[in-house]
């Protein structure tokens, strides 16, 4: 008996020093609990005939990029998603109080929703939890970096606004299985520009949403689209782009103000077909590239080209005209004539008629012809005298001879500088209505891009 009591005391002393094993902890029974027969593959209903309902939202937070050549866009948005699982619904009260837990996404079962404009991935972090509260609400909460398909439209350019959208959907289940609806009213939704990076290159407008439903196969498909609206903002473009630009057209039309005799205007205008061409090299990675439309832009410089080399070879034209050869000078008389008449709006039509009168008679005679003319009724006596010299010069004599042909000398030089006067003032005629039509031509196409990127931005 006694010994019976000494093992019996043994073994409580041993009992004593054994540590208790601790219990399991309220959130891991829970866990266990919860998934010890889950099925992540099963839709997670009691009746399969009831659809599981998905909430969506959306908070868009910048806009990374836009590549038009590509035709895409990628953006850092804030994804939601909520649904019921009625496979993890728990009394807190049998589990410490606790009300929320999170469980792997990859242990329970995820709804097939996809965006239809899905391209890449991009760089966004992965979460591998998901929020479960005690009703089974499950929250699936996740940063995301995508690159979706859009129609990107670079025509306007950088006066543009962008249109694309993203469309939720399931992959496999129809309405019946897994619908959808939104998160928040779709007025919420459009205006929430909180979260948005609004100090970049593009201005958030408006993120409008809608659901609808596609038949296909004899059954509807739930879709939700969100239209992420964007509006570039162009400040930078024409302070680095149009503003040069338009001084280098402003500075071209300048020049037409150089004299027409300097020798210079041919050079300047050289110099600035050559500094716009470096300036449109060094600036060609600034400029949007689309594989199916050229931009507005793009346009632009290009007639800004066109019009520089137009004015060039204007300039080049004139002086040609200004430094011409006699006999080019009677082939052009009548040409000259009709431009003397009608050139310029200053003169009366009397005076234009008298001063074309005037350079055909310049033109159409040759030098001799126009000499004999003038001595015919000024210079007989002198002629004769000089007849009379050359047979016996003598002192008085042979300065007077001199002295005629110094005269006869001056005539034809001033004769000669009168044409050069009346040719050069046609010159210049013909160089204000070439640059009255310049400004025409450079103010219609003004006007029509300025009309254009306006209809664009506005619309």
């Amino acid at each position: 008996m006694s010994l019976v009591w000494l093992m019996l005391l043994f073994s409580a002393h041993l009992c004593e020093c054994v540590p208790e094993k601790p219990k399991r902890s309220a959130l891991n029974q829970l866990t266990r609990t919860l998934l010890k027969k889950y099925d992540c593959g099963v839709r997670p209903v009691h009746n399969w005939t009831s659809a599981t309902t998905v909430s969506i939202d959306l908070i868009l937070q910048s806009v990374l990029d836009v590549d038009g050549k590509r035709q895409s866009i990628t953006i850092s948005i804030w994804y939601r998603q909520t649904w019921i699982d009625e496979f993890l619904v728990w009394d807190p009260e049998e589990f410490d109080g606790i009300n929320e837990i999170s469980l792997s996404s990859d242990a329970i079962w995820i709804p097939d929703v996809i965006v239809s404009e899905f391209v890449n991935a991009g760089k966004s972090p992965p979460i591998p939890y998901v929020y479960v509260n005690s009703s089974g609400s499950v929250k699936n909460y996740r940063p995301m970096q995508v690159v979706l398909a859009c129609s990107i439209e670079m025509y306007a350019f950088p006066f543009d606004k962008q249109n694309c959208s993203l469309t939720f959907r399931s992959w496999l289940h129809s309405v019946k299985e897994i619908d959808l609806t939104l998160w928040r009213s779709a007025e919420s939704i459009a205006h929430d520009q909180g979260e948005f990076m609004n100090d970049g290159e593009w201005e958030l407008l408006s993120v409008p949403s809608r659901y609808w439903q596609i038949h296909q196969d004899q059954t509807d498909y739930a879709h939700i689209q969100f239209n992420v609206l964007i509006r570039r903002r162009p400040l930078l473009y024409v302070v680095g782009l149009l503003i040069p630009s338009i001084f280098l057209m402003l500075v071209d039309v300048m020049s037409f103000y150089l004299p027409l005799d300097s020798g210079v205007r041919i050079a300047f205008k050289i110099s600035i077909l050559l500094g716009y061409t470096v300036f449109r090299v060094n600036l060609t990675d600034d400029l949007p590239s689309s594989a199916l439309t050229t931009p507005l832009i793009g346009v632009f410089f290009v007639v800004c080209m066109a019009m520089l080399m137009l004015s060039l070879i204007k300039s080049i034209l004139v002086v040609k005209l200004f430094h011409h050869s006699e006999k080019e000078v009677r082939q052009m008389s009548v040409s000259a004539c009709l431009l003397d008449k009608y050139g310029s709006g200053g003169p009366s039509f009397t005076e234009s008629a008298f001063t074309s009168i005037k350079t055909l008679d310049h033109i159409n005679t040759s030098a001799d012809y126009e000499l004999d003319y003038e001595l015919d009724h000024s210079l007989d006596g002198d002629l004769l005298s000089l007849t009379e010299i050359q047979e016996a010069p003598s002192g008085p004599e042979w300065l007077l001879q001199e002295l005629v042909s110094l005269r006869l000398a001056l005539s034809q030089e001033d004769i000669e500088s009168s044409a050069q006067a009346d040719w050069l003032a046609l010159c210049s005629k013909l160089d204000r209505l070439l640059f009255r039509l310049y400004l025409l031509v450079l103010t219609v196409y003004t006007a029509t891009l300025l009309l254009l990127w306006a209809t664009w931005s506005f619309a």
